[in-house]
């Protein structure tokens, strides 16, 4: 049979690390195997939590049986929801004083975190047209994916010192200082840095944020775990809500998920919001304008049911309760998890130093472990983690952390 040439240049892609971890994971038949891959909350029985705030929004939606719930929402979504995302990542109460504020905002639904990073770094590349967005070093991997499809170069500034394993803020602010130019976008993890759980302290976001705007770059917040990491709300949105209070004359933007805060991993519900400077709050209806116009080339319009559960929660006293009680229930047990796992080495005397275990916020811990151990992790334990050495916490439990600590302790004193 003659051939047919193709007329695509493609090339093989490497596969998403964390994707093919996990079905590495759900292949292996070890009964001790452990998962420290990917980023969802686990119970300590390593079973998935549907929120039992969620749990009741549901089954109230199902007893109203909308009719009109499977219909089309608005191309820039559900217009209640985003006024509760909105409120909820940048702090306003209902009051009339807020309006002004408030007026600088222009919020679309995203499908998710990942979609309103993307969503923003199109918006960006095709309206701001920064010269260079610089990501940290490391950073989430997607976030190289999507801003390389979004056509913008990328460059990294220090993040993570390896030697002392802690947050490297003068590496981060010498070379934003020296190297970044003006209109660069600088992408920011508003808490619970992934990969490595390590984030500024007040007085360096306070840094962060002068820096910003003195040098004109353009702040992306990425926020994927407000109320997530340290169980409050207010806490975990400090940095933006900082950024917009303080430095009014500053744009900015931020990605908003409710995947990890509300458990809607597969529901998709996010939002993108982006922030004109206090003179220019006259375009911000035209900057929604030109986002529908990306978003309805792309997908249309934003998920329904996951915005739906977030409203049925945020419009109800009781329900928006108990979610803040789920909150604390997640953020708890992560540090639990921590405190456990750090005792441990610290009672086999596993060389070298742990603090940093307790010390990093949220789902992931850099643990400074070599691709050499992590493989072993592996193969001699079934234990399952991204070759930088990143640890998914929520999946320890009382049942395997003493395993995971031995296993470290073993692979941290034979492989090197």
């Amino acid at each position: 049979m003659e051939k047919v040439p193709t007329r695509l240049n493609v090339a093989p892609v490497p596969p998403d690390e964390i994707f093919a971890l996990n079905g590495a994971f759900f292949a292996d038949t070890h009964p001790q195997k452990v998962s420290l891959g990917v980023g969802v909350y686990r119970t300590d029985d390593g079973k998935p939590w549907p929120l039992p705030a969620v749990e009741k929004a549901e089954k109230q939606l199902a007893e109203e049986n909308d009719l009109m719930r499977h219909e089309y929402t608005a191309i820039e979504g559900d217009v209640p929801f985003l006024k509760i995302a909105r409120d909820l990542m940048f702090g306003f109460e209902g009051k009339a004083s807020e309006e002004p504020a408030k007026a600088r905002i222009a919020s679309v639904q995203t499908v998710a975190g990942t979609g309103a990073n993307h969503l923003g770094a199109l918006f960006l590349a095709h309206h701001m047209k920064p010269r260079n967005v610089w990501l940290s070093n490391p950073s989430w991997a997607n976030h190289m994916t999507i801003w390389e499809l979004a056509g913008v170069p990328r460059k990294t500034y220090p993040y993570y010192h390896a030697a002392t394993r802690s947050f490297d803020f003068d590496g981060m602010m010498s070379t934003l200082e020296n190297d970044a130019e003006e209109g660069d976008a600088v992408l920011l993890h508003a808490c619970a840095h992934n990969p490595t759980g390590l984030d500024p302290n007040k007085e360096q976001w306070i840094a962060i944020a002068d820096l910003c705007e003195r040098k004109k770059l353009f702040p992306f917040f990425d926020s994927a775990y407000q109320g997530f990491a340290s169980g409050s709300l207010e806490e975990d949105a400090w940095a933006v809500r900082y950024f917009f209070d303080n430095k009014p004359d500053m744009e900015m933007c931020v990605a908003q998920s409710f995947s990890k805060n509300m458990g809607l991993y597969g529901q998709r519900t996010g939002a993108f919001h982006y922030i004109t400077n206090r003179s220019a709050t006259s375009i911000r209806d035209v900057v929604v304008n030109n986002l529908c116009h990306l978003i309805r080339g792309e997908f249309s319009m934003g998920p329904r049911i996951g915005c739906t559960i977030v409203k049925k929660i945020m419009s109800s006293e009781e329900l928006t309760a108990d979610w803040h009680n789920d909150l604390q229930v997640m953020s708890s047990r992560i540090k639990s998890m921590r405190e456990a796992l750090y005792n441990e080495l610290v009672r086999l005397k596993t060389p070298g130093t742990w603090e940093h275990i307790v010390e990093q916020n949220g789902m992931f811990s850099y643990t400074g472990l070599t691709p050499k151990q992590v493989y072993a992790l592996k193969d001699k334990y079934h234990v399952y983690l991204l070759k930088s050495g990143r640890a998914s916490i929520s999946g320890l439990s009382q049942k395997n952390v003493a395993y995971v600590a031995l296993a470290i302790d073993d692979v941290v004193r034979n492989v090197l």
